[in-house]
């Protein structure tokens, strides 16, 4: 495994693309069954009468626009800095694959308790690869 710690952000929002295609493949149909204007979306709570499987799906899009720019951010500055190796790697692709469970997860069993350890352990990855930055620095 190389030291490439870009692929796996690219691979991230590429997840993040998927789940925003998903969002809107469950939504909108959701919108037409209950009856609701777009515009109406424009409010707040306007949209918390959809069924729970169309506010999860939206909930994990919202989701990986949250921690997961603390993921970016590492990683460019780990490639930036020359701090990117093999293990830096592996937490990166790590990080992703949490971060696609924790999707699955939300999506469609929406588990509150499995959704919390995995994103504990996204953290803890996360923690790991700032904590390395900063000793190498």
């Amino acid at each position: 495994m190389t030291s490439d710690v870009l692929t796996p952000m690219l691979a991230l929002a590429s997840w993040t693309l998927f789940m925003w295609v998903w969002m809107y493949a469950t939504r909108i149909p959701a919108m037409k069954t209950a009856g609701i204007d777009p515009q109406d979306a424009a409010h707040p709570g306007a949209l918390n009468s959809l069924p729970a499987k169309a506010r999860q799906v939206a909930d994990n899009y919202n989701h990986l626009h949250e921690q997961p720019t603390i993921f970016y951010a590492l990683m460019v500055y780990s490639h930036l800095a020359g701090t990117a190796d093999v293990l830096m790697a592996q937490l990166a692709w790590g990080y992703v694959g949490i971060r696609v469970l924790h999707s699955l997860v939300q999506a469609t069993i929406n588990r509150v308790l499995v959704r919390f350890l995995l994103f504990a352990t996204g953290s803890i990855m996360l923690v790991i690869v700032a904590a390395r930055n900063i000793l190498v620095a």
